[in-house]
């Protein structure tokens, strides 16, 4: 889920146009959920194919990037690597809420009630390794590099776009920021309608650009300050300080200078406050990456999921054939490299 900021981040909206030409380093896991989440029969069951594997990723993958390619956006997708251990208390939470979710899910389809169940499907999504390895391929046919991170991805996203290898981290999430990445853009995948939960209403949804510095300059913080607030409020490593939030922390981060001064002054304790903080000051990641663009191989994403996973070629014809309009381009400009 990430660290939750949002009352204090600046942030503006932008058009596709703004992030033409622009390499953005896109949180792997991040977006794949997304996709898991969203793309749902009216049941709430995902998609899947007729051995029963699950299809909505692929889906979500296949037309957002195709998009997204289209409008000269170059994705790279940084998948994550082993959890810190600190992070097992918050992984071990959330499979007992996607429990929770399962059992309210199906009590949704005995009443009849398809929206909750949708909603509930939803909260019930998981990562598998058959959906990460079958997404490395699909991007790898469609010519998007790809960078495996030692840990987490969007730490390894944020240092690509502070060695700018990237112009900004695509996430919905804030933890890149924290982790030093200059820009982030929020609702890449999603721009759009979207339905507001429990209401039969739409609302458009915009990318989203949020400046690290401007942030920091709004509030006449520094990063390591919003890291402290970050802990104050709770991470994915911690639980944070009860009654504190956003704007309170950053008033007393302000007030006392530090996490420890805040916590000395409240007489409260947060367990390896130092050692998260090096989570995000100092995270780890590698510099063994080489990101190269290539033009899709239409052929074999065809083959790929019209024979192996059942898509169906007659209503994949317009992406395929976006897909070879940004191949012809390819060869009529630099703006990719070729193997």
């Amino acid at each position: 889920m990430g660290v939750v900021l949002n009352d204090i981040i600046v942030s503006r909206e932008i058009g596709m146009d703004d992030l033409k030409g622009h390499v953005i380093a896109i949180d792997a896991y991040n977006i794949i959920y997304q996709f898991l989440a969203s793309i749902r029969q009216r049941d709430g069951k995902p998609l899947v194919d007729s051995k029963g594997r699950v299809t909505s990723h692929l889906s979500g993958l296949l037309y957002r990037n195709a998009n997204l390619m289209a409008a000269g956006i170059k994705p790279v997708y940084v998948f994550d690597g082993k959890p810190d251990i600190m992070k097992e208390g918050t992984l071990e939470k959330r499979k007992e809420r996607k429990i929770e979710a399962r059992n309210e899910y199906e009590r949704a389809l005995e009443e009849g009630d398809m929206e909750k169940a949708r909603t509930k499907a939803m909260q019930t999504s998981r990562m598998t390794n058959e959906i990460i390895d079958s997404s490395d391929r699909l991007l790898d046919l469609m010519g998007i590099p790809r960078v495996y991170a030692p840990g987490e991805g969007e730490s390894q996203a944020a240092f690509l776009a502070r060695s700018e290898d990237a112009w900004a981290v695509g996430s919905q999430d804030i933890d890149s920021l924290l982790c030093g990445a200059p820009r982030l853009v929020r609702n890449l995948t999603i721009t759009g309608r979207r339905k507001l939960p429990g209401r039969n209403e739409y609302k458009q949804v915009q990318p989203e650009l949020i400046l690290l510095e401007e942030t920091l300059d709004e509030h006449g913080i520094t990063r390591e300050q919003l890291v402290d607030i970050a802990i104050l409020c709770g991470t994915d490593y911690n639980e944070g300080v009860k009654g504190i939030g956003p704007k309170r922390g950053l008033k007393y981060v302000k007030k006392h200078g530090s996490l420890e001064g805040v916590l000395e002054a409240r007489g409260e304790e947060v367990g390896n406050y130092e050692s998260i903080r090096e989570l995000f000051l100092k995270p780890d990641v590698t510099r063994d990456y080489h990101i190269r663009f290539k033009s899709p191989r239409i052929q074999e994403i065809r083959t790929f999921l019209c024979d192996e996973h059942d898509f169906t070629l007659e209503r994949m014809e317009s992406v395929f054939h976006k897909l070879s309009e940004i191949s012809e381009k390819n060869k009529q400009s630099s703006l990719f490299s070729f193997s």
